[in-house]
């Protein structure tokens, strides 16, 4: 036995390096993370951290170039002028209405493809959710404006009925943004209610229960932590986003549309900083209450 083990090779670096793994997990642990974080401190959290610092900063008034000087005046100006908090409640106003649009539809739509359909059919259901996606942004937001425009196809489709489409303006950017932001919805849900037993919705109806009942007291308490799962990716993508506003919205203004401005013509840096730190703030805020739901164990 003393002569076998005496035989044997001495292990290898690969196999130390794994027995020295194996018995400290929390090394283990940190090497797995280390490339995450090597990307994630630096270029996600300094990024931000470098739009706060900017923040605090002001511009020359004749030269227009950034002064590293400390002030509050940007953030001054966003409390005193009305018109900066008429465009940040509407832009919460806008996020919200397109998270409420996206539950109306796609709750429904989520439930008819995990309980309804038959199981060979719902690959296809799913596909068909994700086939926008596939598409590039700016071509669907260019065709919602080609339908919405005078004499386009929502003034067809409407004008037998003596009705006209909403045109351009901020309908019209809720209405594209609630499309173009659907297929996050109906994925968590989508989820959520595949892990929902069929018994308990055949035990509500052998109790009784009506449909609406059963949607009621069944379905949505279980599915909520992955309805507010998909309001985070609908109200954060809605809260930020200016392109739509810019093909379609007309002379609607929200948060996106001044932080852009400000970057380009303006060419206010930190004021357009100041700015982008309110959705950060109200999604900070969003994500604090989600967090309380369970809903971030669903993304």
């Amino acid at each position: 036995m003393t002569a076998v083990a005496a035989a044997r090779p001495a292990p290898g670096p690969r196999r130390r390096a794994a027995a020295v793994l194996h018995r400290r997990p929390r090394l283990r642990l940190t090497l797995l993370l280390s490339a995450p974080l090597a990307w994630l401190v630096p270029g996600y959290l300094g990024a931000l951290a470098a739009i706060f610092l900017t923040a605090f900063w002001t511009t020359d008034t004749f030269t227009g170039e950034v002064v590293h000087q400390y002030t509050l005046a940007n953030f001054q100006t966003l409390w005193d002028e009305p018109v900066y908090r008429t465009i940040a409640l509407r832009s919460v106003g806008v996020a919200a209405a397109v998270t409420l649009i996206d539950m109306a539809i796609g709750l429904p739509m989520a439930f008819a493809m995990a309980k309804v359909v038959r199981p060979r059919r719902r690959p296809y259901l799913v596909v068909a959710v994700l086939a926008p996606l596939w598409a590039p942004y700016l071509v669907k937001a260019y065709a919602w404006r080609v339908m919405l425009a005078h004499g386009g196809l929502a003034d067809e489709v409407l004008g037998p009925f003596g009705l006209s489409g909403p045109g351009y303006g901020l309908t019209a950017t809720v209405l594209v943004l609630a499309y173009l932001w659907l297929p996050y919805m109906i994925l968590p849900v989508y989820t959520g209610l595949e892990r929902l037993p069929d018994s308990l919705l055949d035990a509500s109806g052998d109790l009784g229960a009506r449909p609406l009942r059963t949607l009621r007291a069944v379905v949505l308490p279980m599915v909520f932590p992955s309805l507010v799962a998909g309001s985070v990716f609908t109200f954060s993508l809605s809260l930020g986003d200016y392109i739509t506003v810019k093909i379609v919205g007309g002379r609607t203004q929200l948060l996106g549309n001044v932080v852009y401005d400000n970057v380009g013509a303006a060419n206010n840096l930190p004021f357009a900083a100041a700015v982008a730190t309110i959705p950060v703030v109200v999604m900070l805020a969003y994500l604090a209450a989600a967090r309380r739901t369970g809903a971030l164990r669903e993304l």
